[in-house]
């Protein structure tokens, strides 16, 4: 696949290090291709759930943005990403000292796109696939994903938008 903006890893990287979520999973983006994307976390007690497993929401989240940032790789320097979709399957407790979310692009559009992401743990140097996904995202042309480069403003706080 190839990208339409040659920028695209700084693009991609800026607008993941945008995000207040991620940084308090203290996510990171592991690597990054166009149409690919890694984002990897590691244990903590603080992303667990009741049994001492990776909370699933975590998973779904990790899966979320490196399906997001795959499908973003492959858009226009000024346009966005948003979810409009996903399907998500867990099919075994995350139980490791880390997680991968690998994400791949299906298939690339000009507004929709479809991504797979699969979510790993990652143990005593052996993974286990814990969750897969199936995304479709939305590129938003003319958005750029930078606010302060924006051409179309974002809707203020309880404010809605038509899409």
């Amino acid at each position: 696949m190839s990208p339409t903006d040659p920028d695209y890893e700084r693009r991609v990287r800026d607008s993941f290090a945008r995000q207040p979520f991620m940084a308090h999973l203290s996510a990171r983006i592991a690597s990054l291709a166009p149409g690919e994307c890694v984002v990897e976390a590691d244990h903590a007690p603080e992303l667990t759930q009741q049994h001492g497993y990776f909370h699933g929401g975590v998973m779904a989240s990790l899966a979320d943005s490196a399906a997001g940032y795959a499908a973003y790789s492959l858009m226009p320097a000024d346009s966005s990403v948003l979810t409009v979709e996903y399907k998500i399957n867990l099919m075994r407790p995350g139980i490791g000292e880390r997680l991968s979310a690998r994400a791949r692009v299906i298939r690339p559009g000009r507004t929709l796109s479809v991504v797979q992401a699969d979510v790993y743990a990652m143990s005593g140097g052996t993974e286990s696939l814990c969750v897969t996904s199936l995304q479709t995202l939305m590129c938003l042309h003319g958005q750029a994903d930078d606010p302060g480069r924006s051409s179309v403003s974002a809707p203020s706080r309880g404010e809605g938008r038509t899409l």
